[in-house]
């Protein structure tokens, strides 16, 4: 079943069979017994009435009574549905959804959320499912729930695999309903926290799942408070004894730096204050993931790290946010280079602050941002601050998120499975941008190292599509070059552009690698389909028959046997090589398998006759007509085809010694012509053997060149005897050019010997 309808299948489980399911969370747990404490009961249910008593007080601060009640409800409904349940922790279960809950109170999620995080691991479980929950709580939260809950009754034939759908089902989920990837997000944060009863390895395998997928997907939408946890714990899971050096590291640093610190923040909120500037300053510490990120990437040491702290200016508008890095600027000379405008150009989740670095006292570092209150609480809390003050769609974090939500929904349609949809979406979570603009003075964000292709794609998909070259800042530049920030692209579009699988090596953005492999697959696809039907009807002429008169009722069995569906699709098998057009044919007719002759000993009029049902090739089938390295056939040489499974024919000469061990398997082999009317080079090599001697290399070139003939690659190996041997791979289009280029390179003086190279 494809990916796809495993997805849709999943929300359609019966309750019925939810019993068979393993309560993965029970005190009976197959997990490390030494990290199984005994359950304490009255310290549990203490914490539960705190952590439930501070909720309600919480939720009392923002939404309305009929709101609260709707989540007490959910929240009786949640527990009676998990009593008898515990954590590896020993607490009862309800703790772990409570908690969850009380993590989106904080960011003020809407009621319908907090529902779903009170109700996210009922249908996993128990034996509730989504409909039940529907019709409990309504549709809205019930979908919530199906969103963040993993697929059931699915068998898989690894981890791998699992992990990989149920993260793609959470992410389509996320397109649908944004609130899906927040509940998620406070789950797991809860699960971090009490991340260290598990055993040593499902505690590092979840650690870097939350650092792999679920810190980008926190970068991503601004939710920088729960990203900065989740960083931290993962670090302190994965590498234990560094993040306590680091941690003992910074406290130490702390106590040195205090009252420096606190001079320096009083200095600057004097200054501010005599500029009529309305400020609050607020002191900033690098969190310990954040420090050693920096002293891996930059190669430093803890000490040659200065901005471990930094000061917060939270003003009341954006004037003064100008306003308040003019004062600073004067107050200590800025930093070259360190100064950021992310008001004017906001980061891709919709960040927005001012980022200058300063010379402060005694000549310390000292990192500023420059920010307004909304600014700040967006920055903390990023895509949810859009149900905080219900901005509807015009907040900037929920913009660029629903902008990412349209990629992901593309990738998805674009990818073959799971696996390269998820891929896709890690690549697409790179946390560093770069700025361009269209002509128009758009301004487009793209991923660090971003080509010009894959502006275009971002521009639009059929714009990448038929992309032919890019004017960057006027002046025409290759598809490939890499963008800087301010530059402005142009791109030149043509209905002859098409995709190329040489483009798959310079793009980097998951839209463009996801567009370019549909369009390769779907075009791979169509001309295995050609090629295999070509196959197919020149072996069934040798049996007096063709694909014409072939009735479907002479197929049906076949078809069946294989569990393909249609003809269309049997040609695409032979094409790709996964089936055999000889024996195909001859099962078809109903014909008994022949025995095959190796070419060397066939009679010449058998060989004329078989030449005369050959399958001509014109070099230009595509994909799937692909030709050997080994020995390089161009048009003029004997050649023969090989049904490679995956890959359709791979064309050699008869000569290759390649060949000649696949013999052994006739039935693999095709024959084929080249066609007359060929117009394309193909590549040859040729090996010159000359007196080591300076400008032996640039003559030769020049002579190849001087023929109309290009060099695609040199090959130089030193011989005994003070010789040189020189190995070129050309662009040729027959066996007359290539031996007009030999004969032209044997008048040069001190050539010694000049052959074509088989290998």
């Amino acid at each position: 079943m494809p990916r796809s309808q495993k997805i849709i299948a999943a929300s359609k489980i019966s309750a019925s069979k939810k019993s068979k399911r393993r309560n993965i969370y029970n005190i009976n747990s197959t997990e490390d017994p030494r990290t199984t404490p005994n359950i304490q009961t009255d310290k549990s249910l203490e914490a539960i009435g705190s952590l439930e008593e501070n909720l309600w007080r919480r939720l009392s601060t923002y939404l309305e009574p009929k709101q609260i009640n709707d989540i007490k409800r959910a929240y009786v409904f949640s527990s009676e549905q998990h009593k008898g349940q515990t954590r590896i922790s020993g607490e009862p279960y309800i703790y772990h959804p409570l908690s969850a809950a009380t993590i989106l109170a904080d960011m003020n999620m809407d009621s319908a959320s907090i529902s779903a995080a009170i109700l996210h691991d009922i249908i996993e479980d128990t034996p509730i499912n989504k409909d039940h929950i529907e019709k409990e709580f309504g549709y809205e939260v019930a979908s919530l729930v199906d969103g963040v809950s993993k697929l059931e009754n699915i068998d898989f034939s690894s981890r791998a695999e699992a992990d990989a759908d149920n993260l793609a089902k959470m992410l389509l989920a996320m397109v649908n309903d944004l609130r899906v990837i927040l509940v998620k997000l406070a789950d797991r944060l809860h699960n971090m926290r009490t991340l260290n009863v598990m055993s040593y390895d499902k505690k590092r395998r979840i650690a870097r799942e939350t650092l792999d997928i679920y810190v980008p997907i926190a970068l991503r939408l601004g939710i920088n408070e729960i990203r900065q946890e989740l960083e931290n714990l993962s670090f302190q899971s994965l590498f234990p004894i560094r993040y306590k050096v680091l941690k003992n590291a910074i406290k130490k640093r702390r106590r040195n730096r205090k009252e420096l610190m606190a001079k320096t923040g009083a200095t600057l909120l004097n200054c501010l204050q005599d500029s009529g500037i309305k400020i609050k300053v607020i002191g900033r510490e690098k969190t310990v993931y954040s420090i050693y990120k920096k002293m891996r990437v930059k190669k430093l040491s803890f000490s040659e790290v200065f901005d471990v702290y930094g000061f917060r200016l939270i003003v009341n508008d954006i004037d003064a946010c100008y306003r308040a890095l003019g004062a600073v600027h004067n107050l200590y000379k800025p930093v070259p280079g360190k100064f950021k405008d992310y008001i004017a150009i906001p980061k891709a989740n919709g960040y927005q602050s001012l980022h200058t670095v300063l010379f402060g006292l005694k000549g310390t570092p000292l990192e500023l941002q420059i920010r307004t209150e909304d600014m700040d609480n967006i920055a903390a809390t990023g895509v949810a601050a859009h149900w905080k003050y219900k901005t509807a769609d015009n907040s900037p974090a929920h913009n660029h998120a629903r902008e990412w939500l349209n990629n992901i929904l593309e990738m998805q349609q674009s990818a073959r499975n799971s696996f390269e949809f998820l891929e896709n979406v890690k690549i697409d979570l790179f946390p560093d941008e770069v700025y361009v603009f269209t002509p128009a003075g758009d301004i487009m964000e793209l991923p660090r190292e971003a080509t010009a292709l894959d502006f275009a794609y971002a521009v639009h998909s059929d714009i990448g599509k038929n992309a032919i070259g890019v004017k960057i800042d006027k002046i025409h530049s290759p598809l490939s070059t890499a963008l800087r920030n301010g530059q402005t692209v142009e791109v030149i579009t043509s209905s002859v552009g098409k995709p190329s699988p040489a483009h798959l090596d310079f793009v980097v953005t998951a839209k463009a690698r996801g567009s370019i492999k549909h369009y390769l697959k779907n075009l791979q696809d169509q001309q295995a389909s050609d090629l295999g039907e070509r196959l197919l009807d020149e072996s069934l002429k040798r049996h007096s028959s063709s694909l014409k008169e072939t009735s479907f009722e002479q197929v049906k069995p076949f078809l069946k046997s294989t569990k393909i569906t249609c003809i269309e699709d049997l040609c695409k098998e032979v094409g790709l090589g996964n089936l055999m057009a000889p024996i195909l044919a001859q099962r078809i007719v109903g014909a008994e398998q022949q025995s095959f002759k190796k070419p060397s000993t066939w009679p010449s009029w058998l060989l004329r006759r078989r030449r005369a049902k050959s399958l001509f090739i014109k070099g230009t089938e595509g994909m799937v007509v692909s030709f050997a390295n080994c020995c390089h056939p161009i048009p003029g040489d004997p050649v023969v085809g090989v049904a490679s499974a995956g890959h359709g024919l791979v064309v050699h000469r008869q000569a290759c010694n390649n060949f000649s061990k696949l013999r052994k398997s006739p039935e693999t082999t095709i024959d084929i012509e080249w066609a007359d009317d060929i117009n394309r080079d193909f590549s040859a090599k040729i090996r010159v053997i000359t007196k080591s001697q300076r400008g032996s290399l640039a003559g030769i070139a020049s002579t190849i060149a001087n023929q109309g003939r290009n060099i695609a690659g040199v090959n130089i190996e030193e011989n005994e005897g003070n010789y040189t041997s020189l190995t070129f791979l050309v662009d040729i289009p027959n066996r007359k050019a290539l031996a007009d280029v030999i004969k032209a390179i044997r008048t040069l003086s001190n050539i010694h010997k000049v052959v074509r190279a088989i290998g």
